[in-house]
């Protein structure tokens, strides 16, 4: 298993994964800066009292729509990097099980989203202070949170876009699928927060937001099972 996830590890360099990872955080962080930056004493009259809760609560808004992008991005980049150097025969041809296959692809996205979720943290802290919003006042939790908490809401989701990107060699319809909730994503808020779509910024909003986290992490389980077992099965070119 360790040398499947450091051979995919190998074969992510200079593959453009690693710029998507801080692209996302970066993108997000710089519209809150121009966001804030200009009607800087607007945003900070209307949020005096509790600017970081302020520039939080901005950032929140387009976070699900960084992760389903991102995580159709990141998904379809790593699985495309065997179907276009037609590698499946001979990875498979190894004597290793396809469940380890899966399961290095999985963890690998995994890192991949973990990494972007920090440096969203870091750049938001970064851009507070530049705002002089005070260290003293940092809410490390909800820094934390607005990342961290969204991505394991969002899980259900990057389970099913690995197994489409994994099964399909044309991967139209992952990316289709990943685009399309990225975009309705912010204007599904007010249908049921049941709905899968939504539990990524129910995740940061509302009282309940660890149930969302857990029932991203729960529904995951039952999308990754049936996406490692067909890809299992599945003849490959």
């Amino acid at each position: 298993m360790g040398g499947v996830i450091a051979a995919d590890w190998l074969k992510i360099r200079g593959k453009g994964l690693w710029l998507l990872v801080l692209v996302g955080p970066l993108g997000l962080t710089a519209m809150q800066a121009l966001n804030f930056g200009l009607r800087f004493d607007y945003m900070k009259e209307r949020y005096s009292g509790d600017l970081w809760g302020g520039l939080l609560d901005n950032t929140a808004l387009f976070v699900p729509m960084a992760l389903f992008l991102g995580g159709t991005l990141i998904c379809s980049l790593m699985a495309n990097i065997e179907h276009q150097t037609s590698a499946w025969k001979q990875l498979l041809a190894l004597p290793v099980s396809r469940i380890a296959v899966f399961a290095s692809k999985l963890l690998l996205c995994l890192l991949l989203l973990a990494v972007s979720c920090l440096l969203l943290s870091g750049f938001v802290t970064a851009l507070g202070l530049l705002f002089g919003f005070g260290a003293s006042a940092i809410p490390v939790y909800g820094i934390l949170r607005i990342g961290f908490l969204s991505c394991a809401a969002v899980m259900p989701f990057i389970a099913l876009q690995l197994w489409l990107s994994l099964a399909f060699r044309n991967q139209a319809l992952p990316v289709s699928i990943g685009v399309i909730c990225a975009i309705v994503s912010p204007f599904t808020t007010t249908l049921s927060e049941w709905l899968p779509i939504n539990w990524p910024y129910m995740a940061w909003t509302g009282p309940y937001r660890l149930y969302f986290a857990g029932a991203g992490l729960a529904l995951s389980l039952l999308v990754l099972l049936p996406g490692a077992a067909h890809f299992a099965r599945k003849d490959v070119n």
